[in-house]
């Protein structure tokens, strides 16, 4: 499936599209070049699950934990500083890929074979005019 986000004004449209599309499945790996959008895309997922805790970038945490309004948990890990496998393992991430919880993956690629196999991968690139372009599949 491929999701055209013109403007952050169609944020809210994507993330609903996203997530009917993905219906039921909880892990999701977002590919693209730094700037491209992944942590404004994944805010915007974060706030039609209902988010009430502010949603930003987990570069220096590596993870971010983030309540609903019904009081489930949402992931939120950035892998772009891992540098070994031990630290992978010690991030405590096999809590946050048991498939209870949503969990959006930032930089996937630095932890390549450790995701689950139903992982949805979205791949995000920018076109000439800015326009951010999703392409996902399961």
């Amino acid at each position: 499936m491929k999701i055209l986000i013109k403007d952050k004004s169609y944020l809210p449209a994507a993330a609903r599209k996203l997530l009917r599309y993905t219906s039921g499945k909880r892990v999701f790996a977002f590919h693209g070049p730094m700037g491209s959008g992944k942590t404004t895309i994944i805010k915007a997922i974060c706030k039609e699950l209902g988010a009430v805790d502010p949603v930003s970038s987990p570069t220096f945490t590596l993870a971010n934990e983030y309540r609903t309004i019904k009081g489930e948990k949402i992931y939120h890990i950035d892998f772009f500083r891992i540098k070994n496998r031990d630290e992978i393992f010690d991030s405590g991430i096999e809590e946050y890929l048991s498939g209870m919880s949503y969990c959006f993956i930032e930089w996937p690629e630095q932890v390549s074979g450790v995701l689950p196999e139903e992982v949805v991968v979205v791949r995000i690139t920018v076109s000439k005019d800015e326009m951010r372009i999703l392409e996902t599949g399961y």
